[in-house]
């Protein structure tokens, strides 16, 4: 059996160096997860237009987003768009895409979740002469919030351990500066090694908010006025 050859002295030099590039991932992940949770809202409100083009439209673009790979899209995004005069920022750009790609998978989450209420809460909203904003903002989404918490959760998990795929447009999160520093060092096990302990362990971090918000959220919903 071959022993590993760990540097422990090289091991805590690298260690801050990993930690602050973990501040990249997790912002990138915390705004990719708003803009994400506000493209699904869109797009499953968009969803239920009365209107049969909107309908279509949104479902296209939504099929077309999931159909397509992520790492594509973001190449897209910061070699491709510039070229319309739309350019951004590494980290900008990892969050768009983040954010607009999990945002078509939040949508059929979030317009499942709003489809469950149940019929006579959308009847009683129109006997009482509420508009469709009101009905949504006061009955529907309040209700549908909790059942929505634990899919929500997973595909946050899921952008999270997606950030490595944003080193392919140089944004320096973990995994870029764990290749950086092997490549000065030739030693990749000690940096690799902590990149996969610290995903696992914001990983379960985050798994257990998300199971205690569940727990603590309650059944009947909130009232967001």
């Amino acid at each position: 059996m071959v022993a590993l050859d760990w540097d422990w002295a090289f091991t805590w030099m690298t260690l801050p160096m990993l930690l602050s590039a973990a501040k990249v991932t997790l912002l990138a992940t915390l705004l990719g997860s708003v803009l994400a949770i506000f493209f699904g809202l869109a797009f499953a409100l968009l969803r239920r237009n009365n209107h049969k083009s909107i309908r279509l439209t949104s479902y296209w673009v939504v099929e077309f987003i999931r159909s397509t790979p992520l790492l594509v899209q973001i190449f897209f995004l910061y070699y491709v768009m510039p070229e319309f005069g739309v350019s951004m920022s590494p980290l900008a750009t990892g969050v768009f895409a983040l954010g607009l790609h999990y945002g078509a998978y939040l949508s059929e989450v979030f317009r499942s979740g709003i489809e469950g209420i149940d019929k006579g809460q959308w009847e009683a909203s129109r006997a009482l002469n509420l508009s469709r904003f009101d009905t949504y903002r006061d009955v529907i989404l309040p209700q549908a919030i909790r059942p929505m918490i634990p899919a929500t959760g997973n595909y946050i998990i899921a952008m999270f351990k997606e950030t490595p795929q944003l080193s392919a447009i140089t944004l320096l999160e973990m995994l870029q500066v764990a290749k950086i520093i092997g490549s000065e060092n030739f030693r990749y096990l000690e940096p690799f090694t902590m990149v996969g302990i610290l995903y696992l362990i914001f990983s379960l971090v985050a798994a257990y908010g998300i199971h205690l918000m569940e727990k603590r959220f309650p059944r009947e919903g909130i009232n967001l006025q």
